[in-house]
């Protein structure tokens, strides 16, 4: 396979040279957003259109400016999380003498305020190139924060899957909460969670390939709305479950979407934006919603048929203009969502038409099917958003992090317990302390936390780089761009015999990037890490040099 097999065109020769392909995954992938969009933005504690409205702009709008080919862009569960938190606070905030409705309403127009500000953040971003800065963040941190979320929605998810409104608003009283909602579900609204739960478990483990080309999430709504109707969802109504308990049903556990498709658009307000907590969120919404939307680029190159590389500062720019546009429509934040990217990639999409198709099929289900959408239980959503978590925070996760070493396990479990009794921002903070701390605790010296010290010397073709002191997360983005910086189709050697500590970061990182050399036509060598004992059997485990003191 010739890396210049042809790679697929882009603009509107892409479009003339690809458009079925992209039409008909991006009309898969449409089917599978619209339920998440809708079950997103009831994670999130917004509106319904909230979420389509994010996933109209992530389609027709990001296709455009995007930095990534097959990146699918729209409203992410990581997310949801944290513009709960912003609703949950600025509610504490909220005026005197308002009616719970007005009161919804100022927290949601203030959160938008929030997406504008984490957009114009993300700008910014694009602008002073901090694309690299996702090498920054250990991975063990960024899995502890991916499983922190996938925990916190499961837990938030799980009672409106049953039905039950939990009394706490903090995340430990929600996940404490969940033993009270088992005893107290409602039996009809649960029956439609179970039907949609193993929908969803089951489906992919069917081997028929027709079987497999249905997506899980749209056999999930065409079967919970018949249930909706055969319970009666629509009309406010009492029924006996075995005969022993009276339970309440009605229109409040269906999706509601406004008779009019404008009337869902919604305008910020920006009088609370500058306060404390204002700022806070700003932040917490700028970084992981980059974070997470330039992991998905780095994981979708990879799966990239014709290994196209993304552009990240492009990328983050994008971002930043999508999520300015959508706020201010009164839809949720946008990143590239991995789920729906991956799909998108299995089911030959070509170019970023794919992601402009998703997004145009979004709006048109909107403005032509509102009606059938108003029929979607939202337990049915809930079942869907319990998966998404269950997969970020599954035991496998925790088994793999735990095969790479101890000391990444640690980091990656203090990231998740600080992040679900504190909040997102601290938590990272934390996983990145703790690194640094296990670092100095295995001997690296502080002069070369942050910065890297390496000779490079020049024979020739050959070059050898002799990286001292330490390799790790921290000081890796200097090494990296000293990396970048050599000539290509060269032949490059990457000697760690005088490095004290080698993390597994770095080790991660490195090879990937000698790959991609070696793609480009050079050689890339690692060397002298013989000398060094791996803190486990991973291959990229972490390694400290037992010769030298």
């Amino acid at each position: 396979m010739s890396h210049h097999m042809n790679i697929p065109a882009d603009g509107i020769a892409g479009l003339k040279q690809n458009w079925k392909d992209d039409l008909l995954s991006g009309f898969v992938i449409s089917l599978i957003a619209l339920p998440l969009c809708l079950g997103i933005a009831l994670a999130s504690g917004v509106p319904p259109m909230a979420g389509i409205i994010a996933g109209i702009v992530g389609g027709l709008i990001l296709s455009i400016t995007s930095g990534s080919h097959l990146t699918i862009n729209g409203p992410a569960a990581g997310l949801a999380v944290i513009v709960l938190m912003s609703i949950e606070g600025f509610k504490k905030m909220a005026p005197a003498g308002l009616t719970p409705e007005q009161v919804e309403m100022f927290a949601y127009q203030c959160t938008l305020a929030v997406g504008v500000g984490c957009g114009v953040l993300q700008l910014l971003f694009g602008l002073v190139k901090a694309g690299i800065l996702s090498n920054f963040f250990p991975s063990s941190v960024v899995h502890g924060m991916l499983a922190a979320i996938g925990i916190m929605i499961f837990a938030k998810q799980f009672h409106t899957a049953v039905g039950v409104k939990p009394e706490g608003k903090e995340m430990l009283q929600i996940i404490s909460a969940i033993p009270h909602s088992i005893m107290n579900m409602n039996p009809e609204v649960a029956i439609i969670s179970l039907v949609s739960l193993v929908i969803l478990i089951g489906l992919p483990m069917v081997k028929n390939k027709y079987v497999k080309m249905l997506p899980a999430p749209l056999l999930v709504v065409l079967v919970a709305i018949p249930f909706g109707h055969y319970f009666d969802l629509e009309h406010e109504h009492k029924y006996l479950f075995l005969d022993s308990h009276e339970y309440m049903l009605g229109p409040k556990f269906l999706v509601t979407l406004p008779a009019n498709v404008l009337d869902g658009i919604v305008m910020p307000r920006f009088d609370y934006l500058f306060t404390g907590f204002g700022i806070q969120m700003m932040i917490t919404y700028a970084l992981v919603a980059s974070l997470e939307s330039l992991l998905t680029a780095a994981a979708i190159d990879r799966l990239d048929p014709y290994k196209r590389h993304s552009n990240f500062n492009r990328e983050l720019f994008a971002k930043g203009s999508g999520n300015i546009i959508s706020s201010l429509l009164g839809g949720l934040p946008i990143i590239a969502e991995v789920v729906r990217s991956s799909a998108n990639v299995n089911n030959g999409a070509k170019t970023r038409w794919a992601n402009f198709f998703h997004g145009a099929f979004l709006l048109g289900f909107v403005l032509f099917l509102s009606q059938v959408i108003h029929q979607i239980p939202l337990a049915a959503l809930a079942s869907m958003l319990m998966v998404t978590g269950y997969r970020l925070a599954s035991p496998k996760e925790f088994a793999k992090n735990y095969h790479i070493g101890k000391e990444q396990f640690i980091i990656f479990l203090t990231t998740i317990i600080v992040t679900i009794t504190t909040d997102l921002l601290i938590g990272i903070a934390c996983g990145v302390l703790a690194k640094l701390i296990i670092h100095m605790m295995y001997g690296v010296p502080f002069k070369s936390l942050f910065k890297p010290f390496l000779t490079i010397n020049e024979e020739g073709d050959e070059y050898v780089i002799d990286v001292e002191h330490s390799a790790i997360f921290s000081n890796y983005i200097g090494l990296k761009k000293q990396l970048d910086a050599l000539p290509r189709g060269k032949k490059i050697t990457v000697d760690f015999t005088n490095s004290h500590l080698v993390d597994h970061t770095v080790l991660e990182h490195i090879h990937e990037l000698a790959d991609k050399y070696k793609r480009s036509g050079g050689s890339f060598e690692i060397t002298g890490l013989d000398s060094h004992i791996p803190f486990s059997s991973h291959p990229f485990a972490t390694r400290k040099n037992l010769s030298q003191h």
